[in-house]
């Protein structure tokens, strides 16, 4: 472990409630005690929101002998982490945030376990504040492949879905461990060569489906003939505790790129119903937009895809993304005081690239992190 025993490692200390994930997973990884202070201090309801509290419980379970506490109104967080464990787990998430809020965090910490995880989520799959599992699953997975992480435990699999705001999906994400990361050179993103998606409808007519499909192929047929956007209905106890319907769509380049974008329909009873046209053709726009930006890796994946680059062997890695998201940037501040490791950033002008928008390439060499938790069979 970096810097010794756990005791050894200095204790970094936050305030307020946000990034709560990055920090949680990266102490996790660099085995350093954490404290965060001051949060939601100052709201009428102070400390963790029940997502946040789920969010711990679920860390508390990948790992053996984590110290974790919490003052009296939850305003202060001490965790000290233990050893990743893994093996076969269940899981409730809070239906407050989608099943995609704890799926992130676990893909980070999933290939350094002890025993491959095997897990089964249950809360809601597709909502319209974090990444669904339905994205991930297109995005995030194969990007694990890319940097050796891959076979046939690697899965996500959707048992049931569940919209909000009462949920009822159910995934199951499994991984398999590994030793050491290899290190990627991932520089040219490449032309799209066709688009997939999915189309989902649960407790509503299983027309609403078609019709988004529709419009989303009005709009992108204009740009490229190989276009295919399954249709997903699921039916009684698989259809979760709440009507809804939404759709993901995926870029895939020539390369092996994957770029995604999603949307879904307004909660039940929580602002104005959606048309199905109207939400099909903005889902579609919203994939052109992401292609437009562009890189190697979409949105969603970039702080993934810098963390699995951290954590290779002492190889230099290199990764063409586009725009950061201030998400992605807090995340590399974070990576700094947690790894002490630095970016080398250099921005690619449009006209360098020929198209899109700008582009940043991130060059970094790996710490040379092994999984010293994985059994040796």
């Amino acid at each position: 472990m970096a810097g010794g025993a756990a005791g050894e490692a200095q204790c970094l200390s936050y305030t307020g409630c946000n990034f709560l994930r990055q920090r949680l997973v990266l102490a996790t990884l660099s085995g350093r005690p954490l404290k965060i202070r001051k949060i939601r201090a100052k709201e009428e309801d102070p400390g963790l929101r029940d997502f946040e509290a789920s969010f711990i419980r679920l860390i508390d379970k990948v790992t053996n002998g984590s110290r974790i506490e919490i003052n009296q109104t939850g305003t202060t967080l001490y965790y000290q982490p233990g050893l990743l464990y893994g093996g076969s787990l269940e899981h409730d998430c809070s239906p407050s945030r989608g099943i995609g809020y704890y799926l992130e965090s676990l893909l980070c910490l999933a290939p350094f376990m002890k025993h491959p995880l095997k897990i089964v989520l249950r809360g809601v799959t597709n909502d319209q504040v974090d990444p669904s599992v339905d994205v991930l699953k297109a995005t995030a997975l194969p990007l694990l492949k890319k940097f050796g992480i891959d076979g046939e435990s690697l899965e996500i699999k959707i048992n049931r879905r569940g919209m909000p705001p009462k949920g009822g999906g159910e995934i199951l994400f499994s991984c398999p461990v590994r030793k050491v990361l290899q290190p990627v050179q991932f520089t040219d993103p490449g032309k799209i060569k066709r688009i997939r998606g999915t189309a989902y409808s649960v407790r509503v007519s299983p027309q609403m489906a078609n019709r988004m499909v529709e419009s989303a192929r009005g709009i992108l047929n204009k740009f490229l003939p190989d276009i295919y956007i399954y249709t997903d209905h699921m039916k009684g106890v698989n259809s979760g505790k709440s009507p809804g319907f939404g759709m993901c769509l995926t870029a895939e380049t020539i390369n092996g790129t994957i770029l995604s974008a999603e949307l879904a329909s307004n909660p039940q009873g929580q602002g104005a119903a959606v048309l199905p046209e109207e939400l099909g053709q903005n889902c579609a726009k919203l994939l052109l937009e992401e292609i437009y930006r562009g890189g190697c890796v979409d949105s969603t994946n970039q702080s993934l895809a810098l963390l699995l680059m951290t954590l290779g062997q002492r190889d230099v890695s290199k990764v063409l993304l586009g725009p950061l998201s201030p998400y992605t940037i807090e995340f590399l501040r974070h990576l700094r005081s947690f790894f002490q490791i630095m970016f080398k950033m250099e921005t690619k002008t449009a006209e360098e690239e020929h198209m899109g928008g700008e582009k940043v390439l991130m060059t970094c060499v790996g710490i040379g992190f092994c999984n010293l938790s994985k059994t040796i069979r």
